[in-house]
């Protein structure tokens, strides 16, 4: 005998907020542990001799690879086919935007503190925005664009008005703002592109989570390896870890948390789409802004602080707001009144 739909309806509803709780927690938990440690990798020093870590495209280079080989063991393991869904081209792509979004982001936390670059992060929406309507097609309603506005002016403000403590190792005085924030812009064009290039991919193939982790990271793996020998870079930075085993420890967490947080990333932009995501990573912003000025200590101005408040109220008003339930017309309450609900056979 079939369930009745309403019963059918609430199991489909208590699944679907599993789903989300699980992808939220996978999220918040590994990002949480990795923007710690990024941090600590890119602005605290190591040794007696006080060095700093500089090779932000060897992280790059140590997450992928580390996320390659396991996507590839789960492939294999599951007995499902290693060819591409995709054309070549299209993974490249994706991988080319995640490179440079991550590389923008260690190179601005040199010129930037954490917290200031974390809030930055919260104006993702837009740029999300801007790629979905053009990759997309997507619509947005006036009232989306007037929040995203909002959450720009928070970020401006907090951004421009650093705490007169908050000094970047990478300059002398206050932070060179313009650089960190040009970086920043950098991060979340292409983590705009990423993540919504992805989303258009799930739904143009029918792609497992794991193919595209793997051909996307792999194609991450030799673009980062071959920039690296370019730069010459690679034995720099091999030198450095192997001179401070606690750099190399740092870096082996960093890249198995950043390689955890890649499946939760990709289940969650499959499972809920490019805006979605974006959203969960914003409220993953405030605990990651509170934790690192506890951490490392990094005071806030009082203009920052209002910033703060403009962004995360922004955001939590957008929340309220969608959650409320739309009243329906005289119309359709007409249409509910008549019509018996449907039953499956």
């Amino acid at each position: 005998m079939a369930e009745p739909p309403s019963q059918l309806i609430h199991k489909l509803k208590e699944n679907a907020l599993f789903k989300l709780s699980f992808a939220v927690t996978g999220i918040m938990s590994t990002l949480l542990i990795y923007g710690v440690l990024q941090e600590k990798i890119m602005r605290v020093p190591y040794g007696p001799n006080k060095e700093f870590f500089k090779y932000s495209l060897f992280l790059v280079f140590c997450n992928r690879i580390s996320t390659s080989a396991v996507s590839a063991a789960v492939l294999l393991g599951s007995k499902k086919v290693l060819d591409p869904v995709a054309p070549i081209y299209k993974y490249c792509a994706v991988s080319v935007s995640n490179i440079l979004t991550t590389t923008c982001q260690y190179e601005a936390l040199k010129y930037v503190s954490f917290p200031v670059q974390t809030l930055a992060k919260c104006a993702k929406m837009i740029p999300v925005m801007i790629w979905g309507t053009a990759i997309m097609q997507k619509k947005y309603t006036g009232k989306d664009y007037l929040f995203a506005i909002l959450v720009t002016i928070g970020c401006s403000i907090f951004i421009l008005f650093p705490a007169a403590g908050d000094i970047s190792p990478y300059s002398r005085g206050r932070e060179s703002t313009v650089w960190g924030v040009s970086l920043m812009i950098g991060y979340l064009g292409c983590d705009g592109f990423t993540s919504t290039f992805q989303d258009k991919l799930f739904k143009g193939y029918d792609m497992d989570i794991h193919n595209q982790i793997f051909y996307t990271t792999l194609c991450s793996c030799m673009i980062s390896f071959t920039g690296l020998i370019l730069q010459g870079n690679l034995f720099l930075a091999i030198d450095f870890v192997s001179r401070h085993n606690d750099c190399f420890v740092d870096i082996i967490i960093l890249s198995t948390v950043a390689t955890i947080s890649q499946f939760f990333i990709s289940y969650t932009i499959r499972s809920f789409g490019a805006l979605t995501f974006a959203t969960i990573m914003t409220t993953r912003q405030l605990v990651s802004i509170l934790l690192s000025c506890v951490w490392f200590a990094h005071p806030l101005s009082s203009e920052q602080l209002i910033g703060a408040v403009i962004v995360f109220g922004t955001i939590y008003s957008k929340s309220y707001f969608r959650s409320k339930p739309k009243p329906l017309t005289s119309e359709e309450t007409e249409n509910r009144a008549v019509s018996p609900p449907r039953s499956n056979a």
